[in-house]
């Protein structure tokens, strides 16, 4: 659980196009975070939900071939 913010790290291991969208609880789309290529290294991005509701959202996190769901909660 967070409130308002939370970390999103992730790593890769080599140059490629990231996409990075957090969607709400009803599959919405709520915000793209990352849209670009990057180079191979760690990274960490700080969200910040304070203008949206408590609930249940998700990021998904697309680099290359690889695709990655979470869940997040926010409570307030």
């Amino acid at each position: 659980p967070f409130n308002p913010t939370t970390t999103i790290q992730y790593a890769i291991g080599s140059r490629q196009f990231v996409l990075l969208k957090i969607f709400d609880v009803l599959g919405s789309e709520i915000e793209t975070l990352v849209n670009e290529e990057k180079p191979a290294g760690n990274y960490e991005l700080i969200w910040n939900a304070a203008n949206l509701p408590s609930g249940v959202y998700f990021y998904r996190l697309q680099a290359g071939e690889f695709v990655q769901t979470r869940k997040m909660m926010l409570l307030k």
